[in-house]
């Protein structure tokens, strides 16, 4: 991998995606790990992967701080199965060795991308709770939030009818979401010299995957022909995605560029396709996204496997 690496020094190149092409396989899974060390000691200070941000934060506290223990980093930091990759869990004890003789401003951050998002859902209780808390606000959310497994089972994002997303109190939970919104950049002054700036943006990550769950649970509910809804769905979960990412490099500005991992389908530059039971789905990725945003600043390498060899491949503008 290193002529592709050595091909990005000097460039505008601050966020670089690396596609997965199959998530888990343990050939490729090396590969992408030993690019990241590559990158990393080539000026690259954070990484970014396919699972929930908020549960990340556990990830992070780990390999920068040493909090808590290697088997609960992966239990609690990573959503959609991906703990149990071993490649992985790699990843993350290396992380944590090389950060361990490192300064502050050295060492290496980790980050999520995503929410608890694909063909189930959660509930936002965790996440617009926590904000509530972070601003002191007296609200009571659990009223209308109501039982957290109607949000979280399949058939509320698989069946329009069952989805509580288009419920008054969904619609009144985004707006008080909108709210506290307001309130955390509107009391930023105040609340970071109460708290820090690590803790103001906690709860930001929280208040943004709250948001993020309410507007993809708003699309499950809509009853339109399941094609477009399933491509709605996607589309919602990639513009977090990019979100997230852009709020990530915002972070990371002063530090260094940052690395994605997350598979080809969401970091390409072309519109992300795939046919589902009988469906075509087609919508903007979030690296369609990011092309358009970031032009240069952003690039992608595609991760292929090609027989049983594991390989990248830098994709043109």
């Amino acid at each position: 991998m290193a002529e592709h690496t050595q091909a990005l020094v000097g460039t505008s190149c601050d966020l670089l995606g690396l596609g997965e092409p199959k998530h888990g396989d343990p050939d490729f899974g090396r590969a992408r790990n030993e690019t990241i060390a590559e990158l990393a000691d080539r000026g690259f200070r954070s990484i970014a992967v396919e699972t929930d941000r908020v549960a990340a934060l556990a990830v992070d506290d780990y390999v920068r701080h040493g909090t808590g223990t290697l088997d609960a980093a992966m239990k609690e930091g990573f959503t959609h199965g991906f703990g149990e990759f071993e490649s992985n869990r790699q990843l993350i004890a290396w992380l944590r060795e090389y950060n361990a003789t490192r300064s502050p401003e050295e060492k290496l951050t980790f980050h999520g991308i995503d929410a608890p998002l694909e063909f189930t859902a959660a509930s936002p209780r965790r996440d617009l709770e926590y904000v509530r808390d972070y601003l002191g606000f007296s609200l009571d959310l659990s009223s209308l939030v109501g039982d957290d497994d109607q949000w979280g089972n399949m058939e509320a994002v698989t069946d329009p009818a069952a989805s509580p997303g288009d419920t008054a109190e969904a619609e009144k939970l985004r707006t008080l979401a909108d709210d506290m919104r307001t309130a955390l950049y509107a009391q930023s002054p105040e609340l970071i010299a109460a708290t820090s700036l690590d803790a103001w943006r906690r709860a930001k990550t929280h208040l943004t995957s709250g948001l993020g769950l309410l507007r993809y649970h708003k699309q499950a509910a809509q009853r339109i022909e399941n094609s477009a809804r399933w491509s709605s769905l996607s589309a919602t979960r990639d513009a977090l995605m990019a979100e997230n990412l852009l709020d990530i490099r915002d972070i990371e500005a002063d530090r260094g560029p940052t690395v994605v991992s997350a598979h080809n389908i969401h970091l390409q530059y072309e519109r992300s396709r795939m046919t589902m039971a009988d469906m075509d789905l087609s919508w903007n990725g979030t690296g369609a996204i990011l092309k358009a945003l970031l032009g240069n600043r952003y690039l992608f390498i595609e991760g292929r496997l090609d027989g049983a060899e594991a390989a990248l491949r830098v994709r043109e503008s």
